[in-house]
């Protein structure tokens, strides 16, 4: 087992410490958060630098690299902020099941759009009535001829307002036994007759960007809209997803690295009764609980980035390193919060918008109870 990096990852990785601190602004990120701006200009420098993208093709505008090093530059721009760093990853949301099982055609019209900044993405799967159980789907695409109407609802969709284009899943077999086997993908784009999104309202965090009600009333698209083969998209889904936890699971891993930085800065500075916070035990162990937290999440979601790489299909292995990043980067936070006292309260220290943004990490991509589900599925299947 080889733990280390390789040379070009050390490399992605400093470029992407580097572009976060000399652009991810703080008092920028508090304007866009207080005005629920996206930040559409420094998109598109991350997007000059190469580092949206980065795991496309190089023919689709993209840099060649992986998962693995999509993974190291979510970390760096959530470690530097969590508002910037979780809008800008995801400019390109569910865009990899284009890239996955797309056609050349489609991979053509849409990825290079997402690497230049051009488009932001979204995927369409959680319903009202169903939340994140996709076993079940009340949004429907029916046939005609050679075109499909899409008809149903959408919510809680990330950049659902602002997308130029979506990944939609559907029921397209009603008679299907499980009903899952008959569902499929299609690309939805913005501006299609019968299409509306609204935003959900205020939120507790991830104020940047903007989560939507999406309905389908006839929405009509043709074959060449079918990403992947017809009725295959639960299992195209479920793949997609797992490339979604490891992307949540990096901006968790970033984010509590963020907070534990911004708290050691704080103990190494701040006097107490005529002494430093980091000279006090109960302070110095808070701090190793969290280098811990941090320390273990990282191993689990750099494993599961590399088997990604590998080409092992693990939603048992995924959905642990969302959920051990998750819960770190939420607990991290929260002690953040409790070594700074009162400071740890106010906007200006950060970590109490660090937590905010923390805590949606253990709801998207699938709750902390759809990831137990699924870790136990694989060890039921597995012994």
């Amino acid at each position: 087992m080889d733990f280390d990096l390789t040379e070009e990852q050390v490399s992605i990785q400093k470029a992407a410490e580097e572009f976060a601190r000399g652009e991810c602004d703080k008092e920028v990120a508090l304007e866009c958060e207080r005005t629920h701006r996206y930040p559409y200009d420094i998109l598109k420098k991350a997007c000059r630098l190469g580092l949206i993208g980065i795991h496309y093709p190089e023919q689709f505008g993209g840099q060649g690299y992986g998962v693995f090093e999509n993974v190291l530059v979510v970390e760096a721009l959530c470690r530097q902020d969590s508002g910037l760093g979780i809008a800008l990853s995801c400019a390109g949301s569910s865009a990899e099941m284009i890239l996955r099982y797309g056609s050349d055609e489609q991979k053509s019209r849409y990825l290079p759009r997402i690497a230049r900044g051009d488009a932001i993405s979204s995927g369409a799967f959680t319903e009202p009535d169903h939340g994140s159980d996709i076993t079940n789907l009340s949004t429907t695409a029916v046939r005609q001829g050679k075109d499909f109407f899409i008809n149903g609802s959408k919510t809680f969709i990330t950049n659902g307002p602002i997308c130029d284009f979506l990944v939609v899943l559907c029921q397209t077999d009603p008679a299907a036994v499980p009903s899952y086997g008959g569902q499929s993908v299609f690309v939805v784009e913005k501006g299609a007759a019968g299409f509306t999104a609204s935003d959900v309202g205020e939120k507790m965090g991830n104020k940047m960007v903007p989560t939507g009600e999406l309905s389908f009333n006839d929405v009509r698209v043709d074959e060449s809209a079918l990403v992947g083969r017809e009725n295959e998209g639960f299992s195209q889904a479920l793949h997609l997803f797992e490339e979604l936890r490891l992307e949540v699971a990096a901006q968790a891993l970033g984010i509590a690295q963020g907070a534990f930085d911004r708290t050691l800065a704080y103990v190494k500075d701040r006097k107490q009764f005529g002494r430093k916070l980091q000279e006090f035990q109960v302070t110095q162990h808070k701090l190793a609980d969290m280098a811990v937290a941090i320390e273990t999440a990282r191993l689990i979601v750099y494993r599961a980035a590399w088997s990604f790489e590998k080409g092992v299909f693990s939603p048992y292995l995924t959905s642990i390193a969302k959920l051990i990043a998750a819960r770190a980067a939420v607990e991290v936070a929260d002690e953040a919060i409790q070594l700074m006292g009162g400071y740890g309260y106010m906007l200006e220290y950060e970590v109490e918008r660090l937590y905010r943004d923390a805590r949606l990490l253990e709801l998207y991509a699938g709750t902390r109870e759809i990831q137990k589900n699924t870790i136990a599925d694989g060890l039921l299947k597995k012994f």
